[in-house]
Order: C-alpha cells, then structure tokens, then sequence
C-alpha cells in the first residue's frame, strides 16, 4: 500500500468488503481477480497492523492504571 494517503481503518475496511465482493462475481476476469486478490492482501495486513497497535495502547493504558 502506497503511503502517499494512507486510508483510516474504516476505508480499508470498507474497501476490502468491496474485494471480498468483487472476488464472488464469477464474471470477472482471472487476471482481475488476482489483482484484486493482492489489494485484499495488503488492505488485510494494514487492517491488522492498526487493530494490533490500538491493542498495544490499550494495554498500556489498561496497565498504568493499574
């Protein structure tokens, strides 16, 4: 994913469900498919990544008041 705009969580979100979408529609080529196969890959890894740092805050959080 280019850095150049980087999409919040709900954007990538929301265009990885158009993915999952586009990938059940048996009339689009193998060629699209698999490229939209690889924008899913990267939107999927860069939804973890965010998931995975606010996990991180919050047990920091949760951690200093305790």
């Amino acid at each position: 994913m280019a850095d150049r705009e980087r999409p919040s969580f709900e954007e990538a979100l929301n265009k990885l469900e158009q993915i999952v979408s586009d990938l059940e529609d048996e009339s689009i080529t193998l060629e699209e498919s698999v490229t939209l196969y690889e924008e899913g890959v990267k939107l999927s890894k860069f939804c973890a990544e965010i998931l995975s740092d606010a996990e991180l805050r919050i047990e920091e959080v949760n951690n200093d008041n305790s």
